[in-house]
């Protein structure tokens, strides 16, 4: 028999858009000869959904579209990610089949750590659910079940074979390869084949990056799909036992955070509508990398640079900053700020009286280059993508209402010794951030 796995991206709160993206992949499934689709955790709703459950309107349209769904695919049977409201709410996977709902799992483990806080929206499940197609009894674990043994022996008790993971898994370095043991371990603990199916896009600050796979019984990988690409791909099973298929490499480490960083930047911006972003570069490498980032996720047309120059910014810094807009071919201006820091070193002379100058009029030039930026953001509708790290961050490297300022932090989990290895990087694919800005000393260039 033939399964279909779809690694796609929702929207959260989009249950429409949502539940039509699942039809058509059902009809692609079913063209193909899948006898069930699965679908990635809370597909129809989006993950994570967070305030919206808490809202009655929201779970009943969620219940509606989960109906609808199963009357328009009645020729192929679907296993769905959703949330399920009665009386209690929980994170659940429903089996549609012949035009209704036919059966309808809880998620067991609830994730209440780092990213997670399912414990304040969902009730614990405790219930297997085990079903049968062609001949198979498939078992359903939803996410953070699969990092317990509990949920997977339970299905294996109740007779499954080969084990359904729906999962909105997300992305950190080397996520891949615990994947690949965990469920590796469960295969080895139950005898059941295991297909992991996970959901691919960007949501905030969160970024997931599909990567689904099979392993056999003995938790072999026997198929891998793709990261950071939507997929409908078909896994065949003889006697429980899943078919080697086509088993796509794991990205290196840069290649994998290079993506996941565009996949944040593009689904944020388009997700949110907004026409475009605007950044100030600097002549410095988090700058340079985060336009590089924009353009590749955006393309040139919504990016737009902005160079903001003070009495002490290094001629080399214009010069770089113009090459790399130049070779980018975005949209780029030049604002000096040396007339606005005068007028409010002006506007202070008597208040900073007998004062010598200290970090305050370093701040002072990066506040007025915040102002400018979200002036430009507010007349244009462009949301401002703020460039600093997470070396910055840690200790405070970093003016309020300044260079903070802005909308989405691209960098924000990157420290700086991996800003230099993903500049080379994006250089090794093509030449785009002058050899200079990564070469040269880093330097803020707000005092002499």
């Amino acid at each position: 028999m033939k399964i279909a796995i779809t690694q796609l991206n929702f929207i959260v709160g989009d249950i429409k858009g949502n539940a039509e993206k699942i039809r058509l992949a059902a009809d692609q499934a079913q063209s193909a000869g899948a006898s069930l689709l699965v679908t990635p955790e809370l597909a129809l709703s989006g993950y994570p959904p967070e305030d919206l459950l808490l809202r009655d309107d929201f779970n009943q349209a969620c219940a509606r579209a989960l109906q609808q769904l199963a009357a328009q695919t009645s020729n192929i049977a679907l296993l769905v990610g959703h949330p399920h409201h009665d009386g209690e709410r929980y994170n659940a996977a429903s089996l549609l089949r012949g035009g209704v709902v036919e059966a309808t799992y809880l998620k067991h483990e609830l994730p209440n750590h780092s990213v997670f806080d399912e414990v304040r929206y969902f009730a614990k499940g405790h219930a297997p659910l085990v079903f049968e197609i062609a001949s198979t009894r498939f078992g359903v674990n939803i996410c953070a079940d699969v990092w317990e043994s509990e949920p997977a022996r339970l299905a294996q008790e109740a007779g499954a074979e080969v084990l359904l993971a729906l999962n909105a898994s997300p992305f950190h370095m080397q996520k891949q390869a615990s994947r690949h043991d965990i469920m590796r371990e469960r295969a080895q603990q139950t005898g059941m084949s295991a297909v992991y199916v996970n959901l691919v896009g960007g949501q905030d600050e969160l970024v997931f990056d599909g990567a689904s796979f099979v392993v056999n019984q003995h938790g072999a990988v026997t198929q891998q799909l793709p990261a950071f690409e939507e997929t409908v791909s078909i896994v065949e099973f003889v006697a429980n036992t899943p078919q080697t298929a086509t088993i796509v490499p794991e990205l290196p480490l840069e290649a994998s955070v290079y993506r996941a960083l565009c996949l944040g930047v593009r689904d944020y911006v388009n997700k949110n509508h907004f026409p475009g972003v605007l950044l100030g570069l600097s002549g410095g490498v988090d700058s340079a990398l985060t336009l590089a980032i924009a353009v590749d996720a955006l393309g040139k047309d919504r990016v737009k640079a902005v160079m903001m120059p003070s009495p002490y910014t290094a001629a080399m810094s214009v010069d770089d900053a113009r090459e790399m807009a130049e070779i980018l071919g975005v949209r780029y201006s030049e604002i000096a700020i040396q007339a606005p820091f005068e007028s409010l070193l002006q506007a202070l002379s008597t208040e900073f009286a007998g004062k010598n100058e200290d970090l305050t009029e370093e701040n002072l030039q990066a506040r007025i280059r915040g102002t400018l930026l979200m002036a430009l953001s507010n007349k244009f509708g462009e949301i401002v993508l703020t460039t600093g790290n997470k070396s910055e961050m840690g200790v405070g490297y970093s003016t309020l209402y300044g260079d903070m300022a802005g909308g989405f932090a691209v960098l924000k989990d990157v420290p700086k010794t991996l800003v230099y290895k993903l500049a080379h990087y994006r250089n090794n694919l093509s030449p785009v951030i002058p050899s200079r800005i990564i070469t040269r000393a880093p330097s803020a260039e707000l005092r002499d």
